[in-house]
């Protein structure tokens, strides 16, 4: 399977297809940060929209810290997708023998949605995370990967990293941290940074074309 992966497009989507940055795959998916200050309900629509309407034949979708209204309003959120997008939250899906599985939630960072304080609070959602898995795709990153902000440090979640350890997926997708934007191979997992956005959120990074 051809995967095509992205997240943290704050607003910026239309210029994906209009510098034709999106490979051919067969699943599209999208790590969350799809809205800006994350109260505007014409963000979810145009999103909504244009996700639904790109020409892949499976499309996955998970939230991010940006998407306040995923968080409070999930279900008016998801009527402006397409009955075939697939939302993840602490959830997961088998499409042509890969076994995905989703969660939206990142280490608290100041009041924005699906924050968990580290420790206990988190590692509760992290424990769902099943063996056996393929691909997991979270919106923050594993501490110590892909994780980095300049002058600032390693802001990735220490309970993640010990989860991702254990379950080994083959391929593990985020975005959150802009300037992590990459890839590393390490525990036997494949690690993908996929922001689109820079540290200021402008349109930058080209998504990523995995094959699982």
């Amino acid at each position: 399977m051809k995967i095509c992966a992205f997240s943290d497009s704050h607003g910026w989507h239309n210029r994906l297809a209009e510098q034709n940055l999106l490979p051919k795959a067969d699943t599209i998916v999208f790590a969350g940060d799809f809205m800006t200050d994350g109260y505007q309900h014409s963000e979810v629509v145009a999103f909504g929209a244009w996700f639904s309407n790109l020409p892949y034949k499976h499309k996955i979708l998970i939230g991010g810290n940006h998407d306040r209204m995923l968080e409070s309003d999930k279900n008016w959120c998801l009527t402006n997708f397409s009955k075939d997008v697939i939302y993840l939250q602490d959830s997961g899906v088998e499409i042509d023998g890969v076994k995905f599985w989703g969660s939206p939630y990142q280490p608290a960072f100041f009041n924005w949605a699906f924050n968990k304080n580290r420790g206990d609070s988190i590692s509760q959602h992290w424990k769902k995370i099943p063996e056996e898995l393929d691909v997991l795709i979270t919106h923050g990153p594993p501490y110590g990967i892909l994780d980095s902000v300049k002058g600032v440090g390693k802001l990735g979640c220490e309970e993640l990293a010990k989860v991702v350890q254990k379950v080994s997926p083959r391929v593990h997708i985020f975005g959150h941290i802009h300037s992590g934007y990459g890839t590393l191979s390490a525990y036997d997992t494949e690690f993908h940074n996929i922001s689109y956005c820079d540290e200021k959120y402008k349109p930058k990074n080209a998504p990523h074309l995995i094959e699982v």
